[in-house]
């Protein structure tokens, strides 16, 4: 069951989503089931991120949950 990154298309969110089987998930912020989903920003390798050049808030660009805001307190990015 793999987890996948989607984005809002009523109110822009993007968030990671585990998916059982076909079904679409909805927005937690705004509920909205009109969501997209989305190419996957970065890797991991060696349990660390990946710094992409003007990705995210900081600099820094990571798939894990903590970095929704551009910090993450499980890698420090």
């Amino acid at each position: 069951m793999p987890i996948y990154e989607y984005g809002c298309r009523k109110c822009g969110r993007e968030f990671e989503e585990l998916v059982f089987s076909d079904a679409t998930p909805t927005c937690p912020d705004c509920g909205s089931d009109d969501v997209e989903k989305l190419m996957s920003k970065c890797c991991h390798t060696g349990g660390a991120c990946s710094a992409e050049p003007g990705a995210g808030a900081s600099g820094s660009s990571c798939g894990c949950a903590g970095c929704a805001g551009g910090h993450c307190a499980s890698c420090g990015h």
